[in-house]
């Protein structure tokens, strides 16, 4: 299944999130992929939000991992500064967390089989987005 929606603001990627993270699971992987400044901050914040989590939250760019304590866990895990994602411990996650990937392309040999996949790309205007849901039949 394939599924594209067009946003125009952070706020609409977030609602939008907030919408598909209700069919998701702990053990759903989902991999976050686009270009730098495309979103994929935004739309983990707004699965967090739908899942009750307040607070900050940050990209995971230089701790490379958070996890939050919601209903499921999320694991969120930003690769940008990795060539390989081997030593971090995330498949330890992958059955009893959702897991918020961005940067999927480190996870090489780690990318387990099912997966969801999010990518966002850059609209027409400043603040358009079109995210594309994949989900493997």
């Amino acid at each position: 299944m394939v599924e594209t929606r067009t946003v125009e603001s952070d706020a609409e990627m977030r609602l939008l999130a907030g919408e598909w993270v209700k069919c998701w699971t702990a053990g759903t992987v989902v991999l976050l992929d686009g270009p730098m400044g495309a979103g994929k901050t935004t739309f983990a914040r707004g699965v967090l939000e739908a899942l009750g989590h307040v607070g900050a939250v940050r990209s995971p760019t230089f701790n490379l991992v958070h996890v939050y304590d919601t209903d499921p866990p999320v694991l969120h895990a930003d690769l940008y500064r990795l060539t390989s994602a081997e030593d971090l411990g995330l498949e330890d996650y992958f059955d009893s967390h959702l897991c918020l990937i961005e940067w999927p392309d480190r996870l090489g040999a780690l990318l387990p089989g099912q997966v969801l996949r999010v990518k966002i790309e850059f609209g027409e205007g400043e603040s358009q987005r079109v995210v594309t849901l994949t989900v493997p039949e």
